[in-house]
Parts: structure tokens; sequence; C-alpha cells
């Protein structure tokens, strides 16, 4: 029974979640009310607030959630952070169809791009994200440099990551998009490795 019921909080959480980003894909991101988007999706507003307890959420889910931190802590012995980082994207790269609905991060990268309050929210999670990658990496060196190094790789993977979006936005597959992530990151970790003065 436990498990039904979780599939259905689930096929919830999507129906909101597909509703919100069809409805500001359409009208913009602040023309559409949090009342319209529950009536689009057939819920009461307090059940979407039960889900997503604010409307930018609707739209940034995912966003800073991909846990740099937690990949640079769980890291074999003997292995650099930069290894671990590089190897998790290399990963991704060669595999980001099974990552990715190239439709859905479309319009949640097109609304996104286009709203300023939804630009600032997800420079705010991702800012959440570089203090605990710093955290981490102060376990191994003093405040300061782990500070300027969690500062130079979380730069380097929100390239990565917008170059890689703006592609599918622009009209790539999600191979063609995949392929040329792994050529950016090769490029991105030589330079955090190595420094830019080659």
């Amino acid at each position: 029974m436990t498990g039904l019921r979780e599939r259905k909080k689930e096929q919830t959480r999507r129906r909101i979640a597909a509703a919100a980003l069809r409805l500001f894909a359409e009208r913009g991101f602040d023309a559409v009310t949090i009342n319209e988007i529950a009536e689009a999706a057939e819920v009461a507003k307090v059940t979407l607030f039960k889900y997503f307890p604010t409307k930018e959420s609707l739209v940034l889910q995912g966003v800073g959630e991909e846990d740099l931190a937690g990949i640079v802590a769980a890291r074999p012995p003997g292995q650099s952070p930069l290894e671990a980082l590089r190897a998790h994207y290399r990963a991704f790269a060669a595999e980001p169809a099974a990552a990715v609905d190239r439709d859905a991060l479309i319009v949640q990268m097109r609304v996104i791009f286009d709203s300023p309050a939804l630009s600032s929210g997800a420079n705010d999670l991702l800012y959440g994200q570089r203090q605990a990658l710093a955290r981490v990496l102060a376990e191994d060196s003093d405040g300061l440099m782990a500070a300027l190094m969690a500062a130079q790789i979380t730069a380097s993977l929100l390239t990565l990551q917008e170059t890689f979006f703006r592609r599918l936005v622009s009209g790539a597959s999600l191979e063609e998009a995949g392929h040329r992530l792994a050529g950016d990151v090769e490029l991105a970790f030589d330079l955090l490795g190595h420094g830019i003065n080659r």
C-alpha cells in the first residue's frame, strides 16, 4: 500500500510541475498565478503547496541539486576532488539521454532564461551548492583555499551546464550535445587542474 501511495504522490507532483511549465512557457513566469496552476493540474492550492513551497520551486526543481559535495566526500582514497568530479561529468556526457528528458529540460531552461527572478533564484541555489563543496574541501585544506577552489570548480561546471542547455535549446540532439559536452569536460578539468598559463 505504501508503494501505491508514493506512486500516486509522484504522479501528482509531476502533473503539477508539467502544468506549471506548460503555462509558464505559454505566458511567461510572472503572468501565471498559483491558482491557475492548481486549476490546470486539477489539485487544490493547498495540495500544490505541499509539493512545491513556492512558485519559483515549480521551475527550479533540479537546479543546484547535484551533490558536488557528496561526490567529493564519497571519492575513493587516493582520488583527488577534481578526479572525482571529472569522472562524474565524463559519465554524464557519455550518456546524457539516460539522465535527461530533453523536451521538458528545454522548456524549463527557456522559462528560467526568460525570467530575471528565476535566474536569480537559480544563482542562489548554485551558491548554496558552492558553499557545501567548500565545506567538504576545507576538510583537506584551509578555509580560503577551499572557498577559492569551490568557486573555480562551480563556475566551470556552471559554464559547462549552461553551454549544454543552450545547445539543446538551440536544437541540438542529446547525442550531439553530449558528444560536445565530453570535449568541454576535458577542457574544463584540464584548465582547473593545470591553470590557464599553459
